[in-house]
């Protein structure tokens, strides 16, 4: 077997023999998952594009183009030479330059005419600057933990540039071992919600899915994934991927910096976002419960230096016997459905992750089509037979009456929502309302993160619905509206609640941290108040306890002494509004999902609800269908 080195030498070989000499490469790296191709005249290889993609075809790698730092103009002159060549009109707000990858990241309000007829304006960018230009649609909200990561990996451009080379290196090692042994081992979120971990290993290459924590567990023992399984070996894990923000999906992967991990993070873009303000808010709230946190800021940096956002649909190999695809999941902004291709169609996993199976005001349905599949790792929150939604018609209809008749009668709602995606939908259904004059007009204060969320939710409107991401490069902000007033302030809180009737939307969704627990402290005892839960309520939050029916709640006070609260306010759960398919949806899915696997796994669902669900599934599918518990290993093949 040919060593690395021999390995690299043909790969170079191979490209410098299809690139012309007028390109001047200078270098050929690793960057991450793909190979850099440095060169002192980038635009011959960008106008010429069929000759990369013809060396694609020939080595089977992704391959991208930089601009060699020798030849790329000092960041000042270089913005004012954009700012030069680009029309007035176009309405340039942001230019961020990053050095790791040779990237000018401009952001305008009309960004086709940056790129120009026929590409000609951005050519001229790349003649002029040697800067790569990224063309983005300016947000009309201005995320500070999207300015924050750019300002971050460019200050440690250096160590940027240390990891990608390390993780490319490691991706793309010679193989030890011949393809074969396939196997999962359920690490968190089977049989349960909550703390979603699966590892998966061949012979040569070993990939976590997910890392999340469960809220709900009341020892820690029963919040983190199983990390102290046999199977486990943090110096022998190649990569970790993401299928989306929520913290029982990621709150956990900056604990792994912490013990010493130091390869990839695979996620969609928006997913790199949302995951650090949630990582971020995850350490606050745990601060102010007095509870210690399992990891710390710097090592969220580290889960950002290391974290490498690859789009939806895009081929990626992320080891040396396994190539990775995200799909859309349809459940939040940037959710993925992952898709692993072991070997040279040896065999293909699919894991759903939290996936909807159906179209919302924010997103398209989930993806349902992918080249091949032998066994997919779905969800199964609402995998029980009662597990119904109604349709999104009825469950809006019974969400506003709700609403009407707490405003009538002179009280408040309150709605616990998730910073990300219920938060966003329920802004739009509320406007709509309002202004279709089916809803009372009334002041609707936004509070916690949702601001952040949502400006993150503009940045990217090319992972929104059609509808939204139009109105979005229409320069129109669907979050936008004369009805919303943002709560700046905790000191703002005592007001609205002393105030008149209004609707509250405060983060989080499950009552267990955040200003939705100030809110419900002070709106519970007047029967005349309403709770609306909209989203899944994990078992053990006081989310869930409420919505069971507890009539008395134990919460600490400013002083930090146990106060009993009681619960007179109106509770009502509103199913309909909800990321996740419902049983339909899931039954939906199996029918059309294209091809049809050979093996189903069940996992983030009650015991009862993924026990039953499988049994259902292979009596009526016609395929062996389980549901393991934590600490079960699966040999697939």
């Amino acid at each position: 077997m040919k060593g690395k080195e021999d390995i690299i030498e043909t790969i170079r070989r191979c490209i410098l023999e299809q690139i012309p000499r007028e390109a001047e490469v200078t270098r050929i790296e690793f960057e991450g998952p793909a190979l850099a191709v440095y060169t002192k005249k980038p635009e011959i290889l960008m106008e010429q594009g069929y000759i990369i993609a013809g060396v694609v075809n020939t080595i089977k790698k992704r391959i991208v183009v930089r601009p060699d730092p020798s030849v790329r103009v000092e960041e000042e002159k270089a913005r004012l030479a954009i700012l030069e060549l680009v029309p007035e009109e176009a309405g340039v707000g942001n230019i961020f330059f990053d050095p790791t990858l040779g990237e000018v990241i401009i952001e305008a309000e009309k960004p086709g005419l940056v790129i120009g007829k026929e590409g000609t304006t951005i050519m001229e960018i790349v003649k002029k600057t040697r800067w790569k230009p990224k063309v983005l649609k300016k947000p009309s909200i201005t995320s500070k933990i999207v300015s924050n990561i750019r300002h971050l990996l460019k200050s440690e451009s250096k160590e940027r540039e240390r990891i990608l080379r390390s993780i490319g290196e490691r991706a793309f090692r010679t193989p030890t071992f011949s393809i074969g042994d396939v196997r999962i081992t359920a690490l968190g979120g089977f049989r349960e919600v909550g703390r979603s971990a699966i590892l998966v290993q061949t012979k040569e290459s070993q990939v976590l899915l997910d890392c999340g924590v469960n809220p709900g567990a009341t020892r820690s023992s029963n919040a983190f994934p199983r990390l102290d399984a046999p199977q486990f070996d943090i110096e022998n894990l190649d990569a970790v991927i993401i299928t989306h923000a929520h913290l029982d999906h990621c709150a956990l992967i900056p604990y792994l910096f912490k013990y010493g991990y130091d390869g990839p993070v695979y996620c969609s873009p928006p997913t790199m976002s949302l995951m650090t303000l949630l990582q971020l808010d995850y350490l606050e709230v745990l601060g102010k419960q007095g509870r210690l946190p399992p990891y710390d800021e710097k090592h969220i940096k580290e889960c950002v230096l290391h974290t490498i956002p690859i789009k939806h649909g895009v081929v990626t190999d992320i080891t040396p016997d396994i190539k990775l695809t995200l799909h859309n999941a349809g459940h939040i902004l940037g959710s993925s459905i992952v898709h692993l291709h072991i070997g040279e169609g040896y065999y293909n996993i699919v894991y759903t992750g939290d996936y909807k199976y159906g179209r919302t005001l924010l997103l398209e349905p989930s993806t349902s089509s992918f080249p091949r599949v032998e066994t997919l790792i779905m969800e199964c929150t609402y995998g029980g037979p009662d597990d119904i939604m109604p349709s999104r018609v009825e469950a809006e209809q019974r969400f506003i009456t709700i609403i009407n008749e707490t405003l009538e009668a002179g009280g408040k709602v309150l709605i616990p929502v998730p910073a990300v995606g219920r938060a966003q939908e329920i802004m739009l259904v509320l406007d709509a309302y309002i202004r279709r004059g089916l809803l009372i007009e009334t002041p609707i204060f936004i509070e916690g993160m949702i601001s952040e969320a949502t400006a993150i939710h503009v940045s990217y409107p090319e992972y929104l619905s059609p509808r939204i991401r139009s109105e979005i490069m229409k320069c129109v902000d669907p979050f936008k509206s004369e009805y919303f007033t943002i709560v700046e302030h905790s000191s703002e809180r005592d007001e609205i609640i002393e105030g008149g009737p209004c609707i509250v939307l405060a983060t989080s969704g499950m009552l267990e941290g955040g200003p939705s627990i100030e809110y419900f402290r002070n709106l519970a005892l007047n029967e005349k108040n309403t709770l609306i839960f909209v989203s899944y309520q994990i078992e053990g939050t006081l989310g869930s306890r409420i919505q069971k029916g507890i009539k008395e709640v134990q919460m600490l006070n400013d002083e930090g002494k146990i106060e009993i609260i009681k619960v007179n306010m109106r509770v009502e759960t509103v199913n309909g509004f909800s990321g996740h398919s419902d049983r339909r949806q899931l039954l939906a899915y199996l029918k059309n999902i294209s091809p049809k696997p050979e093996r189903i796994i069940l996992c983030h669902g009650e015991a009862t609800k993924c026990t039953k669900m499988a049994s259902l599934i292979s009596k009526n599918f016609g395929v062996e269908a389980i549901a393991p518990k934590n600490l079960e290993t699966i040999v697939l093949k």
